[in-house]
């Protein structure tokens, strides 16, 4: 399998886990916008890290004008993706928007996690 298809997979599918356990202990304890909020961000947050995999390969070809444009078109194409929920969580009541902003963050948190953590056992 394709090395991007992994860590899209590995780094999504563990976000997404967290997202869903963290859901569960804040609904069990009675944060269900915050809950809602952190559960949304995170499918954005990883719907943006599979789309920014997807893109790469296009952004790679020897016309430095055609890769400039497809480059600026993604980023504005993720970056209103990524305003989606935030959108939603400034109209709606029933979303946190400070949960929402922690999900969309979330993959970069898990990276950031499994990197001190290997760093930490590799002292040890």
């Amino acid at each position: 399998m394709d090395p991007v298809r992994l860590a899209q997979k590995k780094y999504g599918s563990r976000a997404l886990t967290v997202a869903i356990l963290a859901g569960l202990i804040l609904i069990l304890t009675g944060y269900k916008p915050v809950a809602k909020g952190l559960i949304l961000g995170t499918i954005f947050s990883v719907v943006n890290f599979v789309l920014m995999g997807q893109t790469l390969p296009l952004r790679i070809s020897p016309d430095r004008k055609k890769n400039s444009i497809l480059s600026l078109v993604s980023i504005v194409f993720r970056y209103a993706l990524m305003a989606v929920p935030l959108i939603l969580a400034a109209k709606l009541e029933q979303l946190n928007i400070a949960a929402v902003i922690g999900g969309l963050f979330m993959i970069q948190l898990v990276i950031l996690t499994e990197h001190a953590l290997k760093l930490k056992a590799s002292r040890y």
